[in-house]
């Protein structure tokens, strides 16, 4: 029993000082405001007096004007009327335009028996579930009743009643027989139906709300569907479900469609679904909980090294590099040197070099693994050849091994948006009412480039597709696909090899929360539904009904074992040096025979 509300009806009414100090001693002075409203300015001061010795802050109004002007929200913040005064109603009417009616606002309102029916003069006020409404009233007899009041739904045309007990001054306070587990406990059992709509895009969803079937197919929807209805038995609600194609999104006229515009319109009392933070639907709708932690993002399978950058550079260190071109000129410089001496020595003796040249040829062909047109005949030269080749062997051996890893190895060079607006990768967004809402109205000068660019450049067709479409080609490689990963990665594990999720990368698009389930601004029941998912997520349901829906990123079991086949892109470079060869080649051919029909023409 709130005993304080008792004391501050009866503090309004005359002759109870003996009630008045059987009831002080529950007040805690700390925590608790009062606003009061009388018509006797004597009973008003004695109040004054009496709650400032216990500490309690208060105001006191002989008139309605001022009255919730600049009211203070406290967690014990009461306001006391005494309905026997002429401007009792007008105060109530203006705190129903004012929404003062709900938690954490609590009333006490005094009267004496004849003066007014209170359960006929509220019926057009907001005294709703979430409401600690407590109507005091004085019997002929000196005897004094205490009731609270609220309905269950607004449009109740009467009022559930709790009785608190009754006060004599010959028994003093007496409870009723009534267990006093406090307004949410009593209220708990509510008995009505509420108005939910949930956001279905594809008609198949409804015959697998609950049998966890096609769980990539509308996955937000079917959790929150299980959900809420686990929650409503808890209160005993019944959910009369309606369904909306969209999320709901400002038209033209700058009126919400879908989901949104019927929790707007009054024609839903809470979402069936649950929808993303946006900073222009914080005052008009409230939050109850957050029953999924899903998230969209790119996905897409790093491509390989050689597709960003030429493999053929990174197999030795800098310093590796430049050690083995000082080595090839030492050494090519040893055998020039080795060879003039064989020459002047042997006056060109058979197998010797009949041009100098030709020491550049030995040693790009030692480079390049290939024969040579010579060898040396005496010692020092032979010597400077084998070293040769057996130093430029080991760099080839270690140079050829490198490359086959560096064939294998992912990149790790597309971290960013901006990564991915400059890579060579294709893009795709799954084809979802929100995304292509987020995509749309991106702002920013990534975003907005990575849309106009690659999801929807102009004068072609937008990258919107099926979520099985988006997988199959990031499978195929070279393709980035915007997706809700729980629901994607389930057709990841069943579709993709277990060497290709070993690569898989993932990049943030949209910028926003974790959805919540929305409600009706100021609804009554806010409170009840917030304890309600609360309760879920601590019993573990929540987290099982996403568990059973959702996928997990795959996991990479056996990356070594894979096998890559090299494709032109890898070998693009030594290709483009054997095209440089033939078309060098090529045009000192054709200057040579210039030259020589030139020559052949002067001597004529």
């Amino acid at each position: 029993m709130n005993f304080r509300a008792i004391l501050l009806g009866l503090l309004l009414t005359k002759n109870l000082n003996g009630l008045l100090l059987h009831f002080l001693n529950y007040f805690n002075g700390k925590n608790s405001f009062v606003t009061a409203f009388g018509c006797d300015k004597k009973e008003l001061v004695y109040l004054s007096k009496v709650l400032s010795s216990r500490g309690i802050l208060h105001k006191c109004f002989t008139r309605s004007e001022n009255f919730l002007e600049g009211h203070i929200i406290f967690p014990n913040h009461w306001f006391v009327i005494d309905l026997n005064c002429a401007d009792s109603l007008q105060i109530l009417h203006q705190a129903n335009k004012s929404k003062l009616f709900a938690f954490p606002y609590q009333w006490l309102l005094s009267y004496d028996a004849g003066v007014i029916q209170p359960k006929i003069a509220f019926l057009n006020l907001s005294i709703l579930i979430n409401s600690d409404f407590t109507l005091s009233r004085r019997e002929k007899n000196g005897s004094f009743t205490f009731k609270k009041i609220y309905k269950k739904t607004p449009n109740q045309r009467h009022f559930e009643v709790e009785d608190i007990g009754s006060w004599t001054p010959e028994t003093g306070f007496q409870k009723s027989q009534r267990k006093d587990l406090g307004l949410f406990e009593n209220r708990q059992n509510m008995g009505i139906v509420i108005r939910a709509c949930m956001v279905v895009t594809n008609n198949d969803t409804l015959r697998h709300l609950t049998d966890k079937r096609n769980k990539h197919i509308d996955s937000i929807s079917k959790v929150s569907y299980v959900l809420i209805l686990t929650m409503a038995p808890i209160f005993n609600v019944t959910l009369n479900m309606s369904i909306c194609n969209t999320w709901g999104y400002k038209d033209n006229a700058s009126n919400w469609n879908g989901m949104m515009g019927k929790i707007l319109r009054n024609e839903a009392d809470i979402a069936g679904t649950v929808l993303f933070f946006k900073k222009e639907k914080i005052p008009i709708i409230d939050y109850v909980a957050s029953l999924s932690p899903t998230v969209s993002k790119f996905v897409f399978r790093q491509p390989k090294l050689s597709y960003v950058t030429n493999v053929y550079t990174l197999p030795f260190d800098n310093k590796v590099w430049i050690c083995s071109i000082f080595l090839v000129i030492i050494m090519m410089g040893s055998l020039y040197g080795f060879t003039m001496w064989e020459n002047l020595k042997a006056a060109k003796e058979a197998g010797t070099v009949e041009n100098n040249i030709d020491v550049f040829i030995v040693t790009f062909g030692a480079i390049c693994q290939q024969g040579a047109p010579f060898l040396p005949n005496r010692i020092p030269g032979r010597i400077a050849t084998l070293v040769l080749l057996i130093s430029l062997t080991f760099l080839y051996v270690a140079f050829s091994a490198n490359i086959v890893s560096l064939f294998q190895t992912p990149s790790k060079s597309i971290q960013t948006l901006e990564d991915l607006l400059n890579s060579r990768l294709s893009l795709g967004v799954e084809d979802r009412a929100f995304n292509r809402h987020y995509f749309k109205v991106a702002d920013d000068r990534v975003r907005k480039s990575l849309y106009q660019k690659k999801v929807a450049p102009q004068g072609k067709p937008p990258n919107f597709m099926f979520i099985e479409d988006g997988v199959r080609r990031m499978r195929q490689g070279l393709f980035a696909f915007h997706m809700e990963i729980g629901s994607g990665y389930k057709l990841v594990s069943e579709t993709f090899k277990e060497d290709e999720k070993c690569d898989l990368q993932e990049i943030e698009f949209l910028q926003v929360v974790h959805p919540w389930l929305p409600i009706q601004k100021h609804s009554s029941y806010k409170e009840k539904f917030k304890v309600g998912f609360r309760l879920l997520a601590e019993a573990g349901i929540q987290q099982r009904e996403n568990i059973l829906i959702y996928s997990g990123r795959p996991t990479c079991n056996s990356k070594s074992s894979s096998f890559y086949s090299v494709g032109i892109v890898d070998c693009s470079p030594a290709l483009a040096i054997a095209a440089g060869g033939f078309i060098s080649s090529f045009c000192i051919f054709l200057g040579e025979l210039y030259f020589y029909y030139v020559f052949k023409k002067n001597k004529k």
